[in-house]
């Protein structure tokens, strides 16, 4: 069995929240490049993580505010998932990892940050992504830029 440890999550689980919800705010604001907002469907969107695993880790999440996956309407859920499958596209187009972990985090106890509002992480990974740093260091190396991701990946997004 393989392990995935964040150690350096735990500063950003620790943190105080803001208050509110940010895939609430985020959208109306109209200002996708500073929220990182790579796509808009009818129902969902899809935002870059602020607090990235690794370049290219975004969200889909629906524009609806609701905390609980059996409450998704039937629209909500199709467009979901089709939009996970349209960030695999456009990540391994453009940035072509060699694998991803696709996941929810449902509930305080199972790692959500944000407990209120469903979203679906997606994280592409390379081999060799991970080494001595975050054990040896505490320290996560993300080698990329959140604009320059944004930047790289924005295009892809408007092209499909």
């Amino acid at each position: 069995m393989q392990h995935l440890f964040s150690p350096w999550r735990t500063e950003y689980i620790q943190s105080s929240k803001p208050k509110g919800c940010i895939f609430c705010e985020k959208p109306p604001e109209n200002d996708d490049r500073r929220n990182f907002i790579l796509y808009r469907g009818k129902t969902n969107f899809i935002l870059l993580n602020a607090y990235p695993y690794n370049p290219g880790h975004l969200m889909v999440t629906p524009y609806r505010h609701v905390g609980k996956v059996e409450l998704l309407t039937d629209e909500e859920s199709a467009e979901a998932f089709a939009l996970v499958r349209k960030s695999i596209t456009v990540l391994g187009s453009v940035s072509q990892p060699n694998g991803f972990n696709v996941g929810m985090n449902l509930g305080a106890v199972a790692g959500a940050g944000i407990v209120d509002h469903v979203h679906i992480h997606v994280v592409p990974r390379w081999n060799g992504d991970t080494n001595f740093m975050p054990v040896v260091a505490e320290t996560k190396v993300v080698s990329q830029a959140l604009t320059e991701t944004y930047d790289k990946l924005k295009p892809a997004f408007q092209s499909l």
